[in-house]
């Protein structure tokens, strides 16, 4: 069957992204993990992988639009021909687009009518995520909720996160049941702004299949007989931007999932830019990363220490007075992410330090250096020695992902913040991770005496 590619949800309030660029054209082979597309929302720019082997079929959207989230933008078919009457077929499929479905069709949509109001969908906690299981709903079809309240509770592989409801009106309509997979971007209750006369509860897996163009005319005029699709086979085309393999040490140009299944399976990306094959590296590179003999030196430095995971509570409200007390004398508001940077820094450590947020990373070069918040952006390529991922405001309360390339500190809450500091044992003495914690820490409740 073909795979439908949709816009992904990559932020929890995201309705809709724009397609920046498509990385492979029409009847190109792809495979599962591969970049597929750019995409970019108010918060960063991103790749799309591929969730499927086969053949790109007709694109529902060009460079420029901005698509909903869950709108299918293309279709991966399983054979090239399949591919080429997709393509051939993209206008006439999207033309009645707007046009009144007829027959059994509109009966269809008659009977299963949903109430009016805004989506609630699947929400993204994660870039490699593809779907989340909803624990249990905190509302019932008909009641009243308010943005701020805790619509439900939703479990990934790495966490489970309570979501608020975003709007305020009445629960008209739940979507899901319990314990149903659901597919990022994928709506699973909405939201009217009046109450409903009739709320609806159902499953994800009552929904009805959208009616989909005939597809079995589209290859009537042409000529090529059906057992030409297994007379000539297409030859799979490599990712079309290899880059040269860094020198040791170096950054690690990896897809997000590559990156999360080799640090769950304890694979080094490093040693394939090591063994001289081209980056960016994806899912179906770890095949051959599994195949590379093991270093001989491995198993007797492996550490056996356990990996340091330490967490501290400081208030908001110093580092928020802090903000408002420089927009105040200069006129501009700060930038928090440099703020962030320059107040990890210390007598015990020091060195680039990478900032995340909203999906987009950048890196200061040795705040310590300069004066708080002046430090400067580093190369693209620079590594960072401390990664701070600032997801103040998130719904997440408490996280454990595990130690990167470097140690990670990482807030979360509202208020009181909540850090977490999470590291190899190679990469800080116990001593000096306390020493880091508890002065970012100081210096986070009264950002004013690091100035003094």
């Amino acid at each position: 069957m073909p795979h439908e590619v949709i816009m992904p949800a990559l932020g929890m309030a995201q309705q809709s992204g724009q397609l920046v660029a498509w990385l492979k054209a029409p009847g190109d082979a792809v495979k599962a993990g591969e970049p597929l597309m750019e995409v970019e929302t108010d918060k960063a720019t991103m790749e799309v992988e591929a969730q499927a082997d086969g053949y790109l079929g007709g694109l529902r959207a060009k460079a420029g639009d901005d698509v909903p989230v869950g709108s299918v933008v293309a279709v991966i078919a399983e054979t090239k021909e399949a591919a080429e009457a997709e393509a051939g077929g993209e206008v006439a499929q999207d033309a009645p687009a707007d046009e009144p479905a007829s027959g059994s069709d509109t009966e269809t949509a008659n009977d299963d009518a949903l109430p009016e109001g805004a989506e609630v969908i699947m929400p993204a906690l994660g870039m490699a995520q593809e779907t989340g299981q909803i624990t249990t709903w905190l509302k019932e079809p008909g009641d009243a909720v308010g943005a701020d309240d805790i619509l439900f509770e939703v479990e990934t592989d790495k966490s489970a996160v309570e979501v608020p409801a975003g709007v305020s009106g009445y629960l008209a309509a739940i979507l899901a049941d319990p314990g149903e997979e659901v597919p990022v971007g994928a709506p699973i209750a909405i939201i009217s702004a009046e109450a409903p006369a009739n709320p609806v509860r159902r499953s994800h897996a009552q929904k009805p299949a959208a009616p989909k163009p005939a597809k079995a005319e589209a290859p009537a005029n042409k000529a090529t007989p059906e057992k030409e699709t297994t007379s000539k086979p297409a030859a799979a085309r490599p990712y079309a931007k290899p880059a040269a393999a860094p020198a040791p040490g170096g950054r690690i140009l990896a897809s997000p999932k590559a990156k999360r299944l080799a640090r769950e399976q304890g694979l080094e990306l490093a040693r394939l830019a090591e063994a001289g094959i081209a980056q960016p590296y994806h899912v179906s590179d770890l095949e051959t990363l599994r195949t590379l003999p093991a270093p001989q030196a491995a198993a007797a430095t492996a550490p056996t220490a356990q990996a340091l995971h330490l967490s501290a509570e400081v208030s908001a409200k110093g580092f928020a007075a802090f903000c408002d007390w420089i927009e105040a004398e200069t006129g501009q508001a700060p930038d928090p992410g440099a703020l962030l940077a320059g107040l990890a820094t210390g007598a015990t450590f020091s060195g680039p330090v990478a900032v995340s947020r909203h999906g987009r990373s950048r890196c200061f070069a040795d705040p310590g250096r300069y004066p708080l918040g002046q430090a400067p952006e580093s190369e693209e390529d620079a590594t960072p020695a401390l990664l701070i991922r600032d997801l103040r405001g998130s719904a997440l309360q408490r996280i454990s992902l595990g130690a990167e390339a470097q140690p990670v500190l990482t807030l979360t809450g509202s208020d009181p913040l909540t850090l977490t500091l999470e590291a190899d044992p190679g990469q800080l003495a116990p001593e000096a991770a306390l020493d880091l914690i508890t002065g970012f820490a100081a210096r986070l409740d009264e950002p004013l005496r690091h100035l003094l």
